[in-house]
């Protein structure tokens, strides 16, 4: 970086050490609360659209407005039932979406936008923490402090991967014999689906299954599926961890 920087210093018109620092992001592996924060909601935003879209499936599922509803079952089968019309269909919407933002464009070229960056919502103590030298040049209290409040931080996470980890081991458990009984269930299932779905054709089973998951609420039970009570139940390795 150094290197570049000073080339750069003698090109014309000279570019300063700040503006090649910021060009080739290279502070970007230091600490910021403020940056984590504005990465986080970037990845909410990005997230926003399958979850809006699982949010409309649901709202499908609990039948509360049947029309939509009975509509969103007869796609379904059309598609199962002319499954090349599912790659042009989902082209087509996203050309029709392309169309309909195209009134709401940007008009003017990208700035730094201080929403985005938290900029405006930034404590005093996390702009100082930002700009603060490596190694720190802070008194003790003032890292201890800081240091407190990242392992706040970071406890979150840990907790967050640990959820992660324990759904992966409830997947693995399935086929580890860890739980014998459960072990043997899963393998039987797996041999019955085997066979059925070499013998039933494949639309016929994906068209049963989703008018089954579809189905109205007076047709369900109030308690958990038994798939999804099967699979909370699988051991993890949580409880060995120390």
């Amino acid at each position: 970086m150094n290197v570049v920087a000073s080339r750069l210093s003698r090109t014309e018109p000279p570019l300063g050490r700040e503006v090649v620092e910021y060009m080739l992001d290279h502070d970007s592996h230091m600490w910021s609360m403020r940056r984590s924060k504005a990465n986080f909601f970037r990845l909410v935003n990005v997230l926003s659209g399958p979850v809006a879209f699982g949010r409309f499936v649901e709202l499908m599922r609990s039948w509360q407005k049947p029309i939509c509803s009975a509509l969103f079952v007869a796609t379904f089968r059309l598609l199962v039932a002319f499954p090349e019309l599912i790659v042009p269909m989902i082209l087509l919407h996203m050309a029709f979406v392309g169309m309909w933002r195209f009134k709401s464009r940007p008009r003017h070229p990208c700035f730094m936008d201080t929403n985005l960056s938290h900029a405006e919502s930034v404590y005093a103590d996390e702009l100082d923490e930002e700009f603060d030298s490596f190694p720190t040049s802070r008194s003790a209290e003032v890292v201890r402090m800081r240091y407190d409040r990242l392992r706040s931080v970071a406890g979150r996470i840990q907790t967050v991967v640990g959820d992660v980890a324990s759904q992966g081991e409830r997947f693995q458990a399935l086929l580890s014999w860890r739980d014998p009984r459960a072990t043997f269930l899963f393998v039987i299932f797996c041999l019955i689906a085997a066979v059925v779905l070499y013998a039933v054709p494949i639309r016929v089973v994906v068209v049963l299954v989703g008018l089954y998951v579809l189905r109205p609420p007076r047709f369900r039970s109030k308690l958990p599926s038994p798939p999804l009570s099967f699979f909370r139940r699988l051991p993890t390795r949580a409880d060995s961890l120390l």
